[in-house]
């Protein structure tokens, strides 16, 4: 291979692998001094990821959710804690704490999942493809879903727990220009889950009424469906994302 070739793939790697994960394109720095550099970047990449859990609270005020647990509160899939976007503030950690032991005392057996948090370090460091969760501050949830044998326990929709939109009314321009996609081909590859309507509701009023929470991100139409009338539950507006897949929470 060329060697400009060559270093554009370097720098396309690069940029990928630290777009995804933060800490991914250190990682590739370090294996490029080695010739096994497949096992050294995955060795490297293991160490910093490992290493952030116990840097990021020091340096940037950010503590990891728990993967691997099976309590209350778990991060919802295995790639966000690979990808290290499992890092939040704190003080969001302490609130997600208590809606979840709320939520479980309340419905016993409960289990409130965590999907995209924050990178752990640097303010400002974008978390693609969300527009926020730069600052340790902003975190989204999964719904509670049910099927026809009742609440289902850790499971979502989809595998990620993004993308599986529930049908509502919207007032957007359809033709604007926006990132509000339908993903209409995904849509019959999910699981016929429907969202639990009690534990759905009890948590976003949960949130809702703590004078921790700043905003709460939801569609319109499920916080009409679901009876919720704070001012702190918002619509994010048509040029983002949908949020009729999972709730966004900020301070």
């Amino acid at each position: 291979m060329r060697p400009a070739l060559k270093w554009m793939v370097f720098c396309l790697l690069f940029g990928v692998l630290t777009l995804a994960s933060q800490l991914g394109g250190l990682a590739l720095i370090a294996a490029l001094f080695f010739k096994r550099r497949v096992l050294v970047f995955l060795t490297a990449y293991a160490l910093l990821s490992l290493s952030a859990i116990w840097i990021a609270p020091v340096v940037s005020n950010r503590v990891a959710l728990p993967c691997f647990t099976d309590g209350p509160l778990k991060v919802q899939s295995w790639i966000y804690c690979a990808l290290n976007r499992n890092y939040v503030s704190p003080e969001v950690k302490a609130l997600l704490e208590d809606l979840a032991h709320a939520t479980e005392k309340a419905y016993p057996g409960t289990q409130t999942l965590v999907l995209d948090g924050n990178f752990p370090f640097l303010d400002g460091f974008p978390l693609i493809p969300h527009l926020s969760h730069d600052d340790g501050g902003k975190v989204d949830l999964a719904f509670y879903y049910r099927d026809a044998s009742g609440y289902r326990r850790g499971a979502t929709r989809s595998p990620i727990g993004y993308f599986a939109f529930e049908d509502g009314p919207s007032t957007c321009p359809p033709k604007r220009l926006s990132l509000r996609w339908d993903l209409a081909a995904l849509q019959p590859l999910w699981p016929d889950f429907a969202i639990e309507p009690n534990r759905t509701r009890f948590a976003l009023a949960f949130l809702a009424a703590d004078p921790r929470t700043g905003k709460i991100l939801l569609e319109p139409h499920l916080k009409a469906r679901l009876g919720l009338a704070s001012s702190k539950i918002r619509f994010q507006g048509c040029r983002a994302a949908r949020h009729d897949d999972h709730i966004h929470l900020q301070l």
